[in-house]
């Protein structure tokens, strides 16, 4: 048994080696697409529709990085994961971004080999519970079960806030969010807990969508962000500034309708957004324009929460926290200069 878990070991460190060896993003092009790890089951933020196509904000940033690189969105392939394999999948080269609702933690951070590259979406773990209960705060909580997706933050958040309001808890675990949906909406347990905006999500494929509310109470930080593998520096910078360029696209007023006119402005600022001034792209192995690209094709970054997650979708979700921080939210981005 022993000498089969080193065999299975060998061969893990062997595939990283070999993806090692060349960079990421000639990889990339050589084969001609980005293998962008999703979750394919959260509205929202990554499903795929009865023919197949996806959409979600999580897969609007993999389309982002197909435009930065390729000129075209189309050259991503979504290759969906669990929340057991993702980490795995992309330590040993199945996909080259992890671009699924994963919170940024210290231990995720510095010791499974991964990097996080900013924030996508701000969040924060909260409680779904039927009307029926007559439930208004998640502080009349005590002793009841609730259903929990097992390998993911929920878990230690939960134990966490009952025990400092001194409550206990029944847990229901689950391998997947899709069985915790089911058994929730069954009545297997009285609570549903994941993230805020999961929460969102799985509330709009209950039998019952309007039988459930979710409490205002959010009792952690859920900060959500691609992420990548630790050891090539260039395309961590890709996908960062990526990141990065959704953000000040929207805080410079640059969107997809207006990107071409934006680029006879005279603002310092936009002409080196845009690849009129500088060589800003070229530093990290793409053209100068790889900025316009991503607005031009995908959007600026309100403009892909609003088509996703907005107000007028089925999540109908505020900005909030994900507003740009000089209208109240968290959202900024480092200057391109």
């Amino acid at each position: 048994m022993k000498q089969r878990t080193w065999v299975s070991v060998l061969a893990i460190l062997v595939l990283i080696a070999g993806v090692a060896q060349a960079g990421i993003l000639e990889n990339i092009k050589k084969n001609n697409e980005i293998k962008c790890g999703v979750s394919g089951k959260v509205p929202g933020f990554s499903v795929p529709d009865k023919n197949g196509v996806w959409s979600g904000l999580d897969v609007d940033f993999g389309r982002a990085l197909a435009a930065a690189v390729f000129n075209d969105v189309s050259k991503v392939k979504f290759v969906p994961v669990t929340t057991k394999e993702r980490f795995t999948a992309l330590q040993t080269g199945e996909i080259d971004v992890l671009s699924r609702n994963t919170t940024w933690t210290f231990s995720r951070d510095v010791k499974q080999g991964i990097e996080f590259c900013g924030i996508l979406f701000y969040d924060g773990q909260g409680f779904m519970v039927n009307k029926k209960l007559g439930v208004k705060s998640a502080k009349e909580l005590d002793g009841a079960s609730i259903c929990i997706q097992i390998g993911t933050t929920t878990e230690l958040n939960v134990s966490d806030y009952f025990a400092a309001n001194k409550m206990t808890f029944k847990p229901v675990v689950f391998e997947s969010a899709d069985e915790s949906t089911v058994m929730y909406d069954s009545g297997r347990c009285d609570i549903y807990t994941t993230d805020a905006s999961g929460l969102a999500a799985r509330r709009t494929t209950l039998s019952k969508p309007n039988d459930h509310v979710i409490l205002p109470e959010i009792i952690s930080k859920e900060p959500l962000g691609p992420c990548v593998r630790h050891g090539d520096q260039q395309w961590g910078d890709i996908v960062r500034w990526t990141l990065n360029a959704l953000i000040n696209a929207e805080e410079l007023g640059i969107t997809s309708k207006n990107v071409d006119e934006m680029l006879k402005s005279n603002n310092p600022s936009i002409k080196r957004f845009l690849g009129v001034d500088g060589t800003f792209g070229e530093q990290f192995g793409l053209t100068k324009d790889w900025a316009y690209r991503i607005i031009k094709l995908v959007g600026n970054y309100s403009e892909i929460y609003d088509r996703n997650v907005g107000p007028s979708t089925a999540l109908a979700l505020e900005r909030g926290k994900n507003a740009l921080w000089k209208d109240g939210g968290l959202l900024y981005a480092p200057p391109i200069r």
